[in-house]
């Protein structure tokens, strides 16, 4: 859950609407009390300014001037209508966005321009007000650094979470840009050897080449406390100098580590993979929408791809172009389904089915309903095997490790529990057998 102050929705306080009826007679009573305008205006709850106003009206005017009067022009935003619609709505589906942070998507987006201070009147108007989220003091000040530009370091580092579906723990190394943010490769496995965070370092390097420093932590994929590691060979190999950060420190990592917090709010809390293949794509396309569709507050709202490609604009171009245009829905859900839903009467009764998500829901007229199976179990695994095949491949650098099966050749593919020898050793006994005859024959007198 985010914290600090944020923008809610309020329940709206009935307005006192006093009629000119009401004022004629409080003045009234004003007059016959003889107190003073801040003694009257104290008992009535009525601002002693508004009292003095409503007097020297009726003094000028008479009644008349205590009538209901426009006052000035059009109050409130004066943004277009389809802007406001889109800010609201944009606000209704990420309610964690600030109004700096809607700005930039309106830019970006519709190209419906708004400034911050236009973005929090409109909402002020739709009712949201400021809430203020008690935090935790940090003990000390952050601290930030940032390199002046693209390749002049990279960040590393692990992170692990369980697939759902098949309780299973994974892990997930990438590469981060420190200039721009960019998300230069990743992988995921089912261990978290060095040979991982290898394999993605070297398909990092080949497409977007090699930095000049990389920041990593203690872990040991990347340091060994004797000798040289596997990954500090490779860079020095590489001529690139490794940077390490001090033992718990966190903060000194705290651009990619802020990513997996991302990452981990945006899709991987509520995503439910199919298996380890569908995760490594649909993270992709979570990486192609951090890359080229989501903007950086620490950016001055632009996307890490403006600054990593900043003097490759055609580069950049080419690439966005190959950027699936909803690859944050990609990442969260997989490739949408179609919607079902079939509604009829039988023996006079209604009923309708209708699919909840990956349930199928029966409902008669009058009773329960029911969740039903249109499928075999063997048609939904061979669907579930051919699920991940329909998303598209993401744009992100993938260096995730690729094991082929090793099926054994010859008869040993047979069914579990068989072996060459059960055809083979009725043969050695019959052939066993009839020795011993002929040996027997031979022996007689």
């Amino acid at each position: 859950m985010r914290k600090g102050p944020r923008l809610v929705k309020k329940p709206a306080a009935p307005k006192l609407h006093i009629s000119p009826e009401q004022r004629l007679l409080i003045l009234d009573t004003w007059r016959r009390s003889g107190l003073p305008v801040a003694d009257f205006s104290a008992i009535v709850g009525i601002p002693k300014y508004t009292l003095s106003a409503w007097k020297k009206r009726f003094e000028e005017e008479g009644p008349a001037g205590l009538m209901d009067r426009p006052r000035g022009g059009r109050k409130g935003s004066k943004l277009p209508e389809l802007t406001k619609r889109t800010i609201l709505m944009l606000k209704e589906s990420n309610p964690d966005w600030g109004c700096q942070r809607i700005s930039d998507m309106l830019v970006r987006g519709p190209a419906l321009p708004a400034s911050p201070t236009a973005v929090a009147r409109v909402l002020k108007e739709a009712g949201y007000e400021l809430e203020e989220v008690p935090t935790h003091r940090h003990p000390d000040q952050v601290r930030r650094f940032e390199r002046a530009r693209s390749n002049q370091l990279w960040q590393t580092d692990l992170f692990t979470f369980v697939l759902k579906r098949q309780n299973r723990r994974v892990y997930l190394v990438a590469f981060m840009d420190d200039h721009s943010r960019f998300l230069t490769g990743f992988g995921l496995h089912a261990s978290q050897s060095a040979a991982l965070v290898l394999e993605v370092l070297r398909t990092a390097i080949t497409c977007y080449g090699s930095p000049e420093e990389i920041l990593t932590d203690n872990g040991t994929q990347y340091v060994t406390w004797r000798g040289k590691s596997a990954f500090a060979k490779e860079l020095e190999k590489r001529g690139i100098r490794q940077v390490v950060s001090s033992p718990r420190r966190p903060q000194t990592l705290g651009k990619i580590e802020r990513f997996w917090g991302t990452l981990w709010r945006e899709c991987l809390e509520t995503a439910i993979f199919l298996d380890l293949a569908d995760a490594q794509r649909r993270i992709g396309h979570f990486m192609d929408y951090y890359n080229f569709q989501r903007t950086h507050q620490g950016l001055d709202g632009l996307v890490p791809a403006d600054r990593y490609f900043g003097a490759g604009s055609e580069v950049l171009a080419t690439l966005k172009k190959r950027v699936a245009a909803n690859a944050l829905e990609l990442a969260r859900h997989g490739v949408p389904k179609k919607p079902f839903y079939l509604t009829g009467q039988v023996g006079g009764k209604s009923f309708s089915v209708h699919a909840e998500g990956e349930r199928v829901i029966l409902q008669r007229q009058g009773e329960q309903r029911q969740e039903v199976d249109l499928v075999s179990p063997e048609e939904e695994r061979s669907a579930e095997a051919a699920w991940p095949q329909t998303v598209p491949e993401p744009l992100c650098p993938n260096g995730s490790p690729v094991f082929e099966p090793i099926e054994p050749p010859g008869p040993w593919s047979e069914e579990p529990g068989s072996s060459p020898l059960d055809q083979i050793l009725p043969q050695l006994g019959e052939a066993f057998s009839n020795e011993s005859d002929r040996d027997g024959e031979g022996d007689a007198p």
